[in-house]
């Protein structure tokens, strides 16, 4: 399942980071690596941009960009 699709309130463990070049960078920059556990909180009223809630911090991601990370759903 990719990022974009994850429902709101879910928890997921990221487990894949794509893109190429600039892009990747950016994306791992922000602390989305591997092994994260990630949360969708808020949706924009269109769809897009999503809000996350990632290391502790919230963070606002285009669902073009959220496509390219793979997650799993964390099972409580």
């Amino acid at each position: 399942m990719t990022l974009d699709i994850l429902p709101l309130g879910q928890n997921a463990v990221i487990t894949a980071v794509g893109g190429e070049g600039p892009l990747r960078c950016r994306l791992l920059d922000m602390g989305l690596i591997p092994k994260t556990t990630v949360r969708v909180e808020k949706v924009a009223p269109l769809g897009d941009p999503i809000e996350l809630r990632v290391r502790g911090y919230a963070l606002s991601l285009r669902k073009e960009d959220a496509r390219n990370i793979e997650v799993e759903v964390k099972q409580v």
